[in-house]
């Protein structure tokens, strides 16, 4: 991902073109000789550091050219001495940089390195030498914001040696920090002919980061990015995608009589589920499929009748069809045929002419070796795979079809529905930014979730992220997490800048939700869709068994919750209504002394509550559970068995629906939890909660991280 590494300026020549940028540095002398070098340090004051200079010397400390706390003239002299007379051929000209010590217990790196896909993205870090085995690094791509600056010190895992005082030394003052990151984002923006910037490491002295050291490295071949095209209108872009996601009408080429075939399946799909419009099924032979007649030829349809293609005919038809479809009207196609780039040069030729058709005949392309797409809204399921999800307000995209299918299947298992969703295949002509700037403006949707391996253009993909998250929140995973690209030898932050890094920097840093798994950022999404934002991050976990409460508390922890203390007028209300054995604290655990309707007058006594922002309640099923084992017994419905199951399943139910009623009630999220929602999805408590159009989650560990992207979403 990165440039070629060009030449480097040395670091006195890196510090005055620094300097113009607000960086701090200690108080520094150039000179040329030993004699010189005395002279300069009783001017500034010893103790003082001595270094050798020189463009071609880059890595002082490795080749011992760096002499630390000279305490006096005859210290200084004999270590110019030893500097000058280790000087190399190859080193060029060389002089001496003598410096003012600076001390502090704390060391930090910070710089900027260009990204070929996001462009410059600047760097903070701790660990000072330490740094690359410690990793603990954050990046954001320019320009970088004072508020920005100040979330990346946040960021680090070890942020609290800088916020907080750390060994008699105070906090670090932020304003400064955050003016050595504005100021490298003003010089990455300003100066693109600089590569890279090193500053490792900026001492923490007193409480203001200094930097000892600093590395400017050139690129080797300056070049300005070009200028991404206007973007388009909310109008322009919901009329350019309408016949894609709302057509009145679908051919669907290549039809076939085999119901392997994907002419077949998405012919089939699309009647089973009621698409909204008219089909026009192609055939060569015009024979009937699922019994209905076929066209022998895209010329048979009615001018005007549709306006989307969905092709699974061999591609070396396609471009054809492409110009046949248009003259009757089509302005989107989908294209699930294979054999294109993903083969080759020569489907990548071949790729390259279905664009430039599509693009000539101004005609929507998503693909092609693409997987469906589907409207709820529409009732359009074009897809070559099963399922047709729920409606709802979750839209998808996704560059690899398979999951696609897991989002879509999350969508049935949990009831929370979808309202679009693509396949985008290879991506050839409309990618995963158009689509999501085509997100950011539907009136369908209120959540986006997608999955990711490749960016295309970085930029063009940042400014529609920025324009998805200004209104609504992106979840996304990325596959190829682990990969790193080929970086610059010559700096720290070179070395540190791994595609992922930097791809982690930039989701932070626009709000985007990077979940780890898939099924987790489906439940994100859903629980985005569903729940109201909390106001904070005050917490009570609600639960019918303690170690279930002890483990929840233990993920809020983690998570960066805050299990508040239980105020004392909810404890005063709960005294009254089960005997004193319940656990008087937070976690709540009734203890099984609740009686009909505990429950869910607790539910909502504690989320009515001023300092409660979220619940999480757990347990919920398990009477019903036993119902079930009473009901598929020899006992059954003998000796009270049918009525004492009626009740269990009947109060469960009421447990969901009290959570659900109590959360919108008082506009903040309640997470009810049981692992029933896997083992037994039909139980009452969690079906309830499922048909009342939210998440009911496996585990507490699974809540608490949906309830943390809630409080991400709503900056809280």
């Amino acid at each position: 991902m990165m440039q070629s590494p060009g030449t480097t300026l040395s670091e006195a020549a890196s510090k005055t073109l620094l300097r113009d940028y607000g960086i701090p540095f200690p108080k520094e002398v150039l000179v040329t000789s030993v004699e010189g070098a005395v002279s300069a340090a009783e001017q500034i004051g010893f103790p003082v550091a001595l270094k050798l200079n020189g463009e071609r010397i880059a890595h002082k400390t490795e080749r011992g050219l760096v002499r630390l706390g000279l305490a006096d003239a005859a210290a200084v002299r004999q270590a110019a001495g030893a500097l000058l007379a280790a000087r190399r051929p190859e080193d060029g000209e060389v002089d001496l940089l003598l410096a003012e010590m600076v001390s502090g217990r704390r060391e930090i790196i910070a710089g900027f390195v260009r990204d070929a896909q996001f462009g410059a993205c600047v760097l903070l870090g701790l660990g000072g030498i330490l740094t690359e085995a410690l990793g603990d690094v954050v990046f954001a791509a320019a320009p970088v914001e004072c508020d920005e600056a100040r979330r990346m010190v946040a960021r680090l895992s070890t942020s609290r040696l800088l916020t907080r005082p750390f060994r008699g030394e105070p906090a670090v003052d932020m304003d400064a920090l955050a003016d050595v990151l504005l100021g490298l984002s003003r010089l990455a923006l300003e100066r693109p002919d600089i590569a890279s910037v090193d500053l490792n490491p900026l001492i923490i002295s007193g409480d203001r980061p200094v930097a000892v050291d600093a590395l400017v490295e050139l690129s080797a071949q300056p070049t300005s990015p070009p200028e991404l095209p206007a973007p388009l209108s909310a109008e322009a872009l919901l009329e350019r995608f309408r016949p894609l996601f709302h057509p009145r009408g679908i051919v669907v080429a290549g039809v076939s009589s085999h119901p392997g075939k994907f002419g077949f399946v998405t012919l089939h799909n699309l009647m089973r589920f009621g698409f909204a419009g008219e089909i026009f099924a192609v055939k060569p032979d015009g024979a009937d499929v699922l019994g209905r007649p076929t066209l022998r030829d895209v010329a048979e349809v009615p001018d005007g009748a549709a306006d989307l293609v969905f092709v699974c005919t061999p591609n070396k038809l396609n471009v054809e069809l492409l110009r046949a479809c248009a003259k009757k009207g089509v302005r989107a196609a989908f294209i699930a045929s294979a054999g294109y780039s993903e083969v080759g040069e020569q489907g990548r030729a071949m790729q390259r002419e279905l664009v430039a058709t599509a693009d000539e005949l101004g005609m929507l392309l998503i693909g092609p070796n693409g997987q469906g797409v589907i409207s709820t809204p529409a009732s359009m399921c074009a897809q070559i795979v099963a399922p047709f999800p729920p409606p709802g307000r979750i839209a998808v995209a996704s560059q690899s079809g398979n999951l696609v299918s897991s989002y879509l299947n999350y969508a049935v298992s949990t009831g929370v529905g979808v309202s679009k969703a693509v396949s985008l295949g290879n991506s050839a002509q409309t990618g995963l930014a158009e689509v999501l700037e085509y997100f950011a403006v539907d009136p369908d949707t209120d959540v986006a979730v997608c999955y990711v391996e490749g960016f295309g253009d970085g930029r063009r993909l940042r400014r529609a992220v920025e324009r998805l998250t200004r209104c609504k929140p992106l979840v996304l995973v990325k596959g190829g997490a682990s990969s790193v690209g080929a970086r610059a030898a010559a700096s720290h932050t070179g070395a540190l800048a791994s595609d992922d890094r930097i791809f982690d920097g930039l989701c932070r840093q626009l709000g985007v939700l990077r979940a780890p798994t898939i099924e987790e950022a489906f439940e994100w999404a859903a629980t985005l869709a569903s729940q109201p934002l909390p106001r904070g991050r005050r917490t009570v976990v609600f639960t019918s068994v303690g170690g279930w409460g002890v483990l929840a508390a233990d993920a809020c922890a983690a998570a960066g919750l805050e299990l508040i203390a239980l105020p004392d007028d909810i404890r005063a209300a709960i005294d009254d209504m089960v005997p004193a054995r319940w656990s008087r604290n937070n976690p709540i655990d009734l203890a099984g002394g609740e009686t009909r309707d505990t429950i869910p007058e607790v539910l909502d006594l504690v989320t009515r509550h001023a300092e409660v922002d979220a619940v999480i309640h757990l347990g919920l099923g398990i009477q019903a559970a036993q119902a079930e084992v009473f009901e598929s017994g020899e006992f059954y419905p003998e000796h009270g068995l049918e009525r004492i199951a009626g009740f269990h399943a009947a109060q469960d139910r009421r447990y969901a629906e009290a959570a659900i009623e109590a959360s919108e009630r008082h506009r903040k999220p309640v997470l009810s939890v049981t692992e029933l929602a896997l083992s037994s999805p039909e139980n009452p408590g969690p079906a309830a909660v499922r048909r009342g159009g939210r998440v009911c989650y496996p585990s507490a560990h699974r809540a608490v991280r949906a309830l943390r992207a809630l409080m991400d979403r709503a900056g809280v």
